[in-house]
């Protein structure tokens, strides 16, 4: 990690820190410090990726904290690279569960013609890029309504990047290409992403909780009625 391109924060309180870490020599480092709450500010260094993982999924802020600032770099050249992959593993998993909901809503059968999966991929696409079309827009207002800040364009990219990674939970719609799944489980995968962008958001704006989840329960539920109505 190079110094002075990154705005580290420490993971327990999210103070500014200009370092995580000295290394003395390779293999050999000490952790630094918070200067506010005294305590390490990165625990994270010296664990493995699967400690990180796991709370995430538990969804503890200081887990998001050191995934959106002390690990990915908006100053970095690759970050622009790391946004566009993201966004198109997004969509496409998007794309996915609204192709898994309406196999479950429109019976499929062997006897379907060309013009009637045209208009089914048709529709697919209508859902993912005008659902999430609105999501953004509703996303942004709500924010700015009810965290009383604007999402200015230098931080819009740090908005974008919190609500890509914290959509994790799509991957497991991954599995229903394996296994057969009651279509419940669409909409809890729904809710665990919902859950997990509020934190990615709480901890980007360093607002309280409430506000921080009537933001995003606003944006999801647009997202959700517009995809309904289409």
């Amino acid at each position: 990690m190079k110094e002075g391109l990154m705005e580290y924060r420490c993971v327990q309180c999210g103070f500014q820190v200009k370092t995580l870490f000295v290394q003395y020599s390779p293999g050999n480092i000490r952790l630094m410090k918070c200067e506010k709450c005294k305590a390490v500010a990165d625990e994270y260094i010296e664990c493995e990726l699967m400690i990180v993982l796991i709370d995430l999924i538990l969804h503890k802020p200081k887990a998001y904290r050191h995934l959106l600032y002390n690990v990915l770099n908006q100053q970095g050249t690759y970050f622009q690279g790391l946004l566009w992959k993201l966004l198109f593993g997004f969509l496409v998993l998007d794309a996915y569960r609204s192709l898994l909901v309406k196999r479950h809503d429109e019976k499929w059968g062997m006897s379907m013609s060309i013009s009637s999966y045209f208009w089914l991929y048709r529709k697919i696409l209508v859902d993912v890029f005008l659902g999430n079309f609105m999501f953004l827009c509703c996303f942004l207002l709500a924010i700015r309504k009810l965290l009383k800040t604007s999402a200015q364009f230098f931080r819009l990219g740090k908005l974008l990047l919190a609500v890509l990674i914290s959509s994790y939970f799509k991957i497991l719609l991954v599995a229903m290409m394996v296994w057969e799944f009651p279509p419940s489980v669409i909409y809890i995968i729904d809710l665990l992403v919902l859950s997990s962008n509020t934190v990615a958001l709480k901890v980007i704006t360093e607002s309280d909780m409430n506000p921080c989840v009537g933001a995003c329960f606003i944006a999801h539920a647009v997202k959700f009625c517009t995809t309904q109505a289409f």
